[in-house]
């Protein structure tokens, strides 16, 4: 066990909270967290903090204002049990999608919930894949974003055939993070174009790049409804692909996705556990889930012995 860490978590993803610990072998802090029955939470520490490295697991997913909530409480009794320093580990950032004014009148929930992470009292922030790399700048604290990366190429090299496979982006936004899995695993290319040619009539779903009699791999940072990466499987076997999955960083999973990704044309969906998923996978047999646990858990212990993290940025 490292000397002067410590390491809480919420109720939010506790199973991965208890992994990293596994990994740095060391327990999870002791702390009562616990909800009134008018819903107000509230929060004990039952053991002392002063002086500690304390890093706090508590990805903001569903319920997301819950999980908000709790984090911000937690990371107040810490500062008032005198940690020396707290840094925040959000495995998933919720509000990360609602980063920038698309309309008149609307807020900047990602600004926001980072200036409450800021006020009260978080000496840093750990994250991973953030939806846009821009929500760093949204701090005034230091903020590390890994990136899921190594874990999911880790995967795909050991059970896909890399010389007939092809990735595949999902839309024109995604192609930089295509482009960047695809020089790792020396494959080429393929972009979904998707586009609505008149009001009211579906989506037209064209493939740019050869697919045919191919292994195609959908990449994507997030998968919420699950319906761009399902149509985007089904335009994949009508161009003739061979074999058709998906993979991403943090699966969200909501309203209908279980159920269409059950009834896609999709072999398999590759995932990590930045939210936990227990109940998902049971409904959902094509689900693929790979822990993140030995991340998180190097680049704690790097942070706490203040040496480079940046080689974990792949």
């Amino acid at each position: 066990m490292p000397e002067g860490l410590k390491l809480f978590t919420g109720t939010a993803h506790r199973e991965l909270a208890g992994d990293v610990a596994a990994y740095l072998g060391m327990p999870v802090g002791d702390a009562t967290v616990t909800t009134f029955s008018d819903g107000e939470i509230f929060v004990r520490l039952n053991e002392n903090v002063r002086g500690s490295d304390v890093f706090l697991i508590q990805p903001t997913c569903t319920p997301v204002n819950d999980n908000i909530i709790e984090l911000l409480l937690i990371i107040d009794a810490l500062k008032r049990a005198s940690s020396g320093r707290i840094t925040a580990v959000i495995p998933y950032f919720g509000y990360s999608r609602q980063d920038r004014k698309v309309q008149p009148r609307v807020p900047i929930s990602a600004k926001a919930v980072a200036d409450l992470i800021t006020a009260v009292g978080t000496s840093r922030v750990l994250t991973v894949d953030l939806h846009a790399g821009q929500i760093q700048g949204f701090f005034n604290i230091p903020v590390d974003n890994l990136y899921a990366a190594p874990v999911l190429l880790e995967y795909i090299k050991n059970n896909y055939n890399l010389k007939n496979l092809v990735i595949v982006s999902p839309d024109a936004g995604g192609v930089l993070r295509a482009r960047s899995f695809a020089k790792r695993l020396n494959c080429s290319i393929a972009i979904i174009d998707k586009r609505r040619e008149k009001a009211n009539e579906s989506e037209v779903m064209n493939v740019i790049g050869d697919v045919k009699n191919m292994d195609t791999l959908i990449i994507d940072d997030m998968v919420d409804t699950a319906g761009t990466i399902t149509q985007a499987a089904a335009a994949l076997k009508n161009m003739g692909a061979k074999r058709v999955s998906a993979t991403c960083t943090h699966a969200v999973l909501s309203g209908p996705a279980l159920d269409r990704i059950n009834n896609s044309m999709l072999d398999e969906m590759i995932v990590t556990n930045t939210i936990p998923l227990d109940s998902k996978k049971e409904k959902c047999k094509k689900l693929m889930v790979l822990s993140i646990a030995s991340l998180l858990g190097d680049a704690i212990k790097r942070i706490h012995e203040e040496s480079s993290v940046s080689s974990l940025f792949v």
